[in-house]
């Protein structure tokens, strides 16, 4: 391996490890409530995808249907999600977050934001700089 694809490779492990210890670290940023992680996933991915049938946000998610079922219906008694007719299945029923579901979402995101936020505003400027830069760069990666 030539010393620049081993440096690559190198960062490679670098930048996955920090990237995920900052996502898992977010992610456990959330408003006090009794939704669990997993129905806040599902919530903000019906948010994300706006209408979905249970097979298909089991399969966003990684969980087996009948997991899928327990968790949307724990949604539903909250009145976060809603269920409407397929327009082309009768068998099949589409899930969508309600207004109120729309809400957590959005307090979700602004709990999260105001964290990273927070520990950004600790940081020296020159630090923030290179994120700013680091944030336009990993968003070039992401979309290639």
């Amino acid at each position: 391996m030539t010393a620049k694809r081993q440096s690559a490779a190198q960062l490679a492990v670098s930048l996955r490890d920090a990237l995920i210890r900052l996502n898992r670290r977010v992610r456990q940023t959330r408003p006090v409530g009794d939704l669990t992680a997993t129905q806040l996933s599902a919530l903000t991915s019906l948010q994300l995808a706006g209408a979905l049938t249970p097979g298909e946000l089991a399969d966003i998610e990684r969980v087996r249907p009948p997991t899928m079922s327990k968790i949307i219906s724990k949604l539903e008694e909250r009145g976060l999600v809603q269920r409407s007719p397929h327009p082309s299945d009768g068998r099949q029923v589409i899930l969508a977050a309600t207004p109120r579901g729309r809400e957590v979402v959005a307090a979700l995101d602004r709990v999260r934001e105001e964290w990273l936020a927070q520990r950004l505003a600790e940081l020296p400027a020159a630090d923030r700089d290179i994120l700013r830069r680091a944030a336009e760069i990993l968003r070039r990666l992401a979309s290639a």
